[in-house]
């Protein structure tokens, strides 16, 4: 049995990751699902509507994968390695980030949005600080690293390689990003 609702939010996230908010219609997503634009107003009676179960539905995946990083891997680099890779995937698809994406078109999106977005951000602000402080705390990251801004650095880090990768269509770049964001934060090896 078909699911349209769930194709209309898989399809609508390829076009809003894309082309952004502003960049589609429900007339090219009901063309990429093949149905009628009546159709998916039935699930979703606005964009706004459709925008907000995108996000709703993509805080809950990058939750469970947060979780499942904090869950499964010991230390503060290896934590941030495994949360560069939800970027990476970005990068490979040639997509950007839901929300940033979203975040771009700034007061031009209902405040409905906004909020929503502002909230996915500082939910991911909230993780990568407390992975910050256990791995300050355990030895694997720098002592002198501030859990808040350097949570904020990670994020725009982050945000911005898959941006300009995403441009470049270079995920190994992407990498080399990750792999140098990564070694900014742990201590020096020790000599000998």
């Amino acid at each position: 049995m078909r699911d349209t609702r769930a194709e209309l939010l898989m399809q609508a996230e390829t076009l809003v990751r894309s082309r952004g908010y502003a960049g589609f219609s429900y007339a090219d997503l009901a063309e990429a699902v093949g149905i009628r634009k009546a159709s998916i107003h039935h699930h979703f009676p606005t964009k706004v509507d459709l925008a907000a179960a995108l996000v709703a539905a993509y805080d809950v995946r990058y939750a469970d994968g947060m979780a499942a990083i904090r869950a499964g891997t010991p230390d503060g680099p290896g934590r941030i390695v495994a949360y560069g890779r939800f970027y990476l995937g970005g990068v490979e698809q040639g997509l950007g980030c839901l929300c940033a994406a979203l975040a771009i078109e700034g007061e031009a999106l209902p405040e409905r949005l906004r909020g929503d977005i502002a909230a996915f951000f500082r939910r991911h602000l909230a993780w990568l600080e407390e992975v910050l402080r256990e791995g300050v705390a355990d030895g694997s990251l720098r002592p002198d690293i501030d859990p808040s801004r350097h949570g904020r650095f990670i994020l725009a880090t982050l945000e911005g390689a898959l941006l300009m990768e995403r441009l470049f269509a270079s995920p190994a770049s992407f990498g080399d990003t990750l792999g140098a964001l990564v070694e900014s934060l742990t201590p020096p090896p020790r000599s000998p």
